[in-house]
């Protein structure tokens, strides 16, 4: 890190990069005070600020402190410093601690400098938009909606209905770092609301509604190294079990039926690793379709002899998954028994638990701010309801609903711990794990995350999906997860197959079931679910062709083991995560940061999935710097352009490298 006072400011650099550059005319910092205001309806937030006062500080001094430069700034000469950074660092390695003079002060705006041509990733799991250049992103953990797209009839009707429309920046794990094609990293060290705003040509504004503990930099000569430094910070994800590369995780929620149908996947040759049944609770029906019984204990009048049963799949091979999230429904066993012992969120205006809504059915936030709370739903529910009945993994939902107007035990504001609480809930599923000695053996996969949620959870999955090709909420919206989300340390992510929602007449085709199986098969784990509403959407074993064509993947997704294993422990070593963009290992391409469709799962298969229906040919760009054979046909290319190929159903474009030594696995997926 270096700094370099100007007559009228000062540069700060990171491995020759300029990260501030600070002018009386032009400074790069402003603080301010304003009054939010949060408006929460079953996940979706309504967010306003009235912004009191943002001032520039025009006016900064330097100051080295041994290894540190301690930088004061004040909005004029003469005038008392409101804002105070001490920047210290080694290597490529730097740091700004901040601190606003005058306690009121809650907002920070902070300028980044930027170039023409920059390209930005991250912002945590997006999916709309994986280079975030050109838009402004806020950084807020709720449902992402449904539609994502204010321009579509489906947003429409979902705004209409209740304000659960989305937008194109809403999403279930916002995270405040980025990573730049200038090859730095930028980490916002808080929990409140923030913004990324990378709409102007000359610098990125980083806003913030409290004075961030720090914000952290990294610099490095090539991506992967950035990729390794954020996930060496934010803790590297906890590792998948080796069953779960057996075949496809079957998500089925038909009571007893589950059991019966599954023989049906199995009869037509699907690889099985697990049975997914999250109505092992039971379920009640409500207006948005089939929900389940938030009480989280096996369920026997649906599921009768399930601890038998459990047994009996375990001994084929096949696992047996739930479900379970941190809410409490009031008319459950659970909810009276954790109120009793004062385990519940309580009301800001009235010693009593805070009831949410989520659709007709209220239910109580457990507080994981509170030892004993935690301690509780580790044990007595994860660890015997779940673990010990014989689970080997389940759906840890949710997350993104702590409202701001909350009294947690540990004191801190609802608007602060809100980002946390998705961290704090993927770490009450670690520890219990971690209890009953089963990492790396028992798995749970999350929507909601903030950062360092990569430290505990296992696996990602994308959400709720709509059950279609829509360019902001449909089946590439989950490639764009992946990759975003895995420049952050996240190496493992996956998807719903087939989507899940399915709202105002919106529908699944058995052509989207299929595409989307294809996608899966070449990600780090296969899981198919049945949706919101099952009765009135195409299900997978409803159709032989479906059927067919879905075992034959889970076929092909099994046969990947040996690379997925290897990759694995890459992931483990290094941080990278599977499904990668394609600059990430041909940075020197140009070409190679267009596509957002286009992924490398690790560095030697590259898939470039059908995302349009009724396609049946593609044109994937192969990335110069290395030669690429097509699986099906075995044709090769030269790197450095395009490759138009058949992509038939059963044919997604996917191509190797021609000198990977996995050459010869690779070339068996033709046999399939």
């Amino acid at each position: 890190m270096n700094i370099i006072e100007r007559a009228d400011g000062f540069d700060l650099l990171l491995c020759g990069r300029l990260l501030l550059r600070h002018r009386r005319e032009a400074p790069c910092a402003f603080v301010g005070r304003g009054a939010p205001s949060f408006r929460m309806q079953r996940g979706h937030f309504h967010i306003e600020d009235y912004l009191c006062a943002r001032l520039p500080l025009a006016e900064a001094r330097v100051r080295q402190e041994g290894a540190e430069a301690r930088i004061t700034l004040a909005p004029a000469p003469g005038c008392a410093p409101l804002l105070e950074l001490t920047a210290s660092g080694e290597g490529s390695r730097a740091s700004l601690r901040c601190v606003a003079r005058e306690p009121e002060l809650n907002r920070l705006w902070l300028r980044i400098a930027a170039q023409d041509g920059e390209r930005v990733w991250g912002g945590g799991e997006q999916m709309s938009y994986f280079d975030l250049r050109g838009r402004r992103f806020p950084l807020w953990t709720s449902e992402p909606g449904v539609g994502r797209d204010k321009s579509t009839e489906i947003t429409f009707q979902a705004d209409r209905a209740g304000g659960g429309g989305g937008d194109y920046h809403t999403t279930n794990y916002p995270q405040p770092t980025y990573i730049s094609s200038r090859r730095y990293a930028l980490h916002v060290e808080t929990t409140a609301f923030t913004a990324f705003d990378f709409r102007h040509a000359g610098f990125h504004e980083i806003e913030a509604w409290a004075i961030p503990e720090r914000i952290e930099l990294w610099a490095a000569e090539r991506f992967t190294e950035l990729v390794g430094a954020l996930s060496e910070h934010f803790g590297r994800q906890p590792p998948l079990p080796e069953w779960i590369r057996g075949g496809a995780i079957i998500g089925l929620k038909d009571g007893e039926r589950s059991f019966e149908r599954l023989e049906r996947y199995a009869a037509a040759g699907a690889a099985i690793s697990g049975l997914w049944c999250e109505d092992w609770v039971g379920v009640r029906q409500t207006s948005f379709g089939t929900r389940l019984f938030w009480d989280w204990k096996w369920n026997p009048a649906r599921y009768p002899r399930l601890d038998e049963r459990i047994a009996a799949l375990r001994e084929r091979g096949i696992r047996f998954l739930g479900y379970v999230n941190p809410y409490l429904c009031t008319d459950g066993t659970l909810y009276p028994l954790a109120a009793a012992a004062g385990h519940l969120v309580r009301r800001t205006d009235r010693d009593e638990p805070y009831l949410v809504d989520f659709g007709e059915f209220t239910c109580g936030m457990v507080d994981f701010t509170r030892p004993e709370a935690r301690e509780w739903f580790e044990e007595a529910v994860i660890g015997r309801n779940l673990i010990d009945f014989g689970l080997s993994g389940w759906m840890a939902d949710f997350g993104e609903y702590l409202p701001v107007d909350v009294r947690l035990a540990s004191g801190v504001e609802g608007e602060l711990a809100h980002n946390a609480w998705p961290v704090l809930w993927a770490r009450v599923n670690s520890e219990a794990v971690a209890r009953r000695g089963k990492t790396g053996e028992t798995v749970f996969f999350m929507r909601a995350g903030f950062s360092g949620v990569q430290r505990h959870c296992p696996l990602l999955w994308a959400g709720d999906q709509s059950v279609d090709f829509s360019r902001h909420d449909g089946l590439q919206t989950v490639i764009c997860a992946a990759l975003s989300s895995g420049l952050l340390g996240n190496s493992y992510h996956h998807s719903d197959i087939g989507g899940y929602t399915s709202l105002f007449g919106n529908v699944r085709s058995a052509e989207l079931l299929q595409r989307w199986a294809e996608m899966a098969a070449f990600t780090a784990v296969m899981r198919s679910h049945e949706g919101n509403r099952p009765r009135e959407n195409l299900q997978i074993d409803e159709d032989p062709a479906v059927l067919a064509h879905f075992a034959r993947m889970t076929r092909i997704h099994r046969h990947l083991a040996p690379y997925l294993r290897a990759l694995a422990a890459e992931a483990a070593a290094t941080g990278l995560p599977l499904q990668r963009p394609l600059f990430l290992h041909f940075e020197d391409d140009p070409a190679a940061y267009e596509s957002q469709t286009t992924y490398l799962l690790g560095p030697d298969l590259l898939v470039a999935p059908i995302i349009a229906a009724g396609e049946r040919d593609m044109r994937a760009y192969l990335p110069r710097g290395a030669d690429w054979r097509h699986v099906w046909s075995g044709d090769t290319f030269s790197g450095g352009g395009h490759a138009e190929v058949a992509a038939p159903l059963g044919q997604p474009p996917v191509f190797h490298r021609l000198d990977s030594r996995y050459g010869a696995l690779f070339a068996g997926l033709a046999e399939y």
